[in-house]
């Protein structure tokens, strides 16, 4: 028996049919399994969903609307910066119940943490995909097209990364004036030369590939060579920073609010409650402590879901 037979005799005898007959795991549906299969993974998206869960059922949850002043109406008389009052640990139970304490404006600490994560959220969202727009759109012409091009939108993008991030932001809010608003584009600013630097650096890569070739020597336009060919297979990388750029956003939000140049009072908006209460700090620390719990659980969320997709879709740590 030839080499060849022998060959084909061993391929027959070790290949299964129902291979054949199973249905195909999709890219999306594989990925999540790898993503539930690590800790980080796994506890990022629980908290991510636990925040949104808060988020959507605010009204439900919160007992107060965030900017009710409560002077008055409370059947005993209220203190200013009075710390948490709960029943169930031993608060008196002619007390109305304060979960997280009262603020120096006399409204309900509960409420507008609760509220808080809408706000958060949306920061969150919005900057990143104002930013990934920008900066996907930006990086695959450069890559793209090159030449002149390329180094216009590339040198842009260095005199920007040639400022400390936060810096840049402020100087930003500065002459666009304090507001969420400008904070968000301010942020998005900064932030959307990463994506144009790394969707470049994948549409290199992704351009030389055969199945691009292929198109091209089919005849593929541009547009539907650069739309339907390369910049799907080049998003992977982006899906993970933008992942992980949301968390960055709501801190860099809540910096700039901190500062005054971000959401502005009376808005239920984490940062600024840190904001007003930081020189309460020793005397009130329950007005400083749960915003920047609400902080870090958010932050830590979205680090952790990023960490877990980012190793779910390398293919280096999977089979």
């Amino acid at each position: 028996m030839s080499k060849l037979g022998r060959v084909s005799e061993t391929l027959s005898d070790n290949f299964d049919e129902d291979l054949l007959l199973q249905e195909p795991i999709s890219v999306w549906r594989r990925t999540f399994k790898r993503l539930l299969s690590r800790r980080s993974g796994k506890i990022g998206l629980f908290l991510i969903g636990f925040i949104f869960l808060i988020a959507f059922t605010a009204p439900i949850i919160a007992p107060y609307d965030p900017n009710e002043v409560l002077i008055g109406k409370e059947i005993v008389k209220l203190k200013k910066r009075e710390g948490p009052c709960i029943h169930m640990l031993g608060c008196d139970s002619a007390k109305p119940q304060h979960i997280m304490g009262i603020d120096g404006n006399y409204r309900d600490q509960f409420s507008r943490i609760i509220y808080g994560s809408r706000i958060s959220l949306s920061i969150g969202f919005s900057t990143v995909s104002f930013a990934v727009t920008g900066g996907v759109l930006l990086g695959a012409l450069a890559a793209f097209f090159g030449g002149w091009i390329d180094n216009i939108i590339m040198r842009v993008m260095d005199v920007i990364l040639g400022f400390p991030s936060l810096l840049l932001a402020i100087a930003i809010v500065a002459v666009l004036g304090p507001g969420i608003r400008n904070a968000l584009l301010a942020i998005a600013i900064v932030t959307l030369p990463a994506y144009a630097r790394l969707t470049r650096a994948s549409v290199l890569t992704v351009k030389e590939l055969d199945f691009v070739k292929a198109s091209v020597a089919l005849g593929a336009s541009p547009t539907r060579l650069l739309l339907f060919r390369i910049l799907p297979n080049s998003l992977t990388p982006i899906v993970v920073l933008a992942t992980l750029g949301i968390a960055t956003a709501i801190l860099d939000a809540a910096g700039l609010s901190f500062l005054g140049l971000g959401a502005q009072p009376p808005t239920p908006e984490w940062g600024t409650m840190l904001g007003s209460e930081r020189n309460q700090v020793f005397s009130a620390p329950h007005l400083v402590f749960f915003p920047g719990i609400a902080i870090m659980i958010t932050v830590l969320a979205f680090n952790l879901f990023g960490d877990g997709l980012r190793d779910a879709l390398d293919p280096r740590l999977n089979d």
